[in-house]
């Protein structure tokens, strides 16, 4: 048996006649003549099978039946509305510039992005990977539509933190466990000073009185990988990214965690820098990153 169906035109002129409590008034914002409306209410009690509007004085009110039909009906017409946004932003073409740290890009970056692509076809993104300093720098100038940093201290006007991970003593994964130190000074494999995570290493040390020595500087994450796997020193950084063939040291002192925050470069946001926004969001929260 065919189910009955609503036209989405006849109940949006109800909804419209019932909020300007004028069914004159509709017909004239619809662009409809007055003798069309009254079809059309016509037509929509013949489809329920009772009356919707009841007359009161000069005007009409809602039957017990059209209360109930007309927050159904809302609902109905705000999913309409936003189903066609929703399609019609998708095809909207533009440039969204996103910027982000290495540790996060190949560990995030690829799923990210088929998550928005799908949404988001006719929008090109244009990935920019660097180091903290640069990446709040081209946020602040607009050179970047949204950043994913570290938490260094260093907010933005438009900065949400997004979480937080912890920091770990990285070396070779057939390393023994370091519970007695040489007296040689440690060697450190760290990016170039100003860097969060060398400070918060080179801290814990000095904390710990524990000699220490930076034995070779990257610019790159994967430059630290490939020195820490070479046997040249351990290094600092987050379970993020991390090779299988190196693994987190014991026997060196404690560190706090370290969180990662959003950055947007304006107050009001596109639709489409919003969906990447909360899709960047959902993938940091499905991930565990060795809490």
């Amino acid at each position: 048996m065919r189910r009955p169906t609503f036209d989405l035109d006849v109940l949006r002129t109800f909804v419209t006649g019932v909020e300007f409590n004028s069914f004159a008034k509709a017909a004239d914002r619809l662009g409809r003549s007055t003798s069309a409306v009254s079809a059309q209410l016509k037509k929509l009690e013949e489809q329920i099978g009772t009356p919707v509007l009841v007359k009161s004085g000069r005007g009409l009110v809602l039957t017990p039946i059209g209360e109930s039909l007309l927050s159904h009906a809302r609902r109905l017409l705000e999913l309409n509305d936003g189903i066609f946004q929703t399609l019609h932003e998708s095809q909207a073409a533009g440039t969204i510039r996103f910027g982000l740290q290495e540790d996060f890009g190949e560990h995030l970056l690829s799923e990210i992005l088929r998550r928005f692509v799908q949404t988001y076809p006719m929008v090109t993104l244009e990935v920019r990977i660097a180091r903290n300093a640069e990446l709040l720098a081209l946020v602040e100038s607009a050179g970047l539509d949204l950043a994913l940093t570290w938490d260094t201290g260093h907010t933005s006007p438009y900065a949400t933190r997004l979480g937080e991970t912890q920091m770990y003593w990285i070396g070779l994964r057939d390393t023994p466990s370091l519970t007695h130190l040489a007296d040689s000074p440690l060697p450190l494999i760290m990016f170039d000073a100003p860097c969060v995570l060398r400070s918060a290493a080179t801290q814990a040390l000095d904390a710990a009185q524990i000699p220490w020595r930076i034995a070779l500087t990257s610019p790159s994450v994967g430059g630290l990988w490939a020195a820490v796997a070479a046997g040249l020193g351990l290094t600092l950084r987050t379970r993020i990214g991390l090779p299988s063939h190196l693994a987190v040291m014991s026997g060196l002192p404690t560190v706090p965690s370290l969180g990662y925050v959003l950055h947007s470069s304006g107050e009001e946001p596109t639709p489409a820098i919003k969906q990447l926004a909360a899709l960047i969001k959902t993938s940091l929260q499905e991930q565990t990153f060795g809490l």
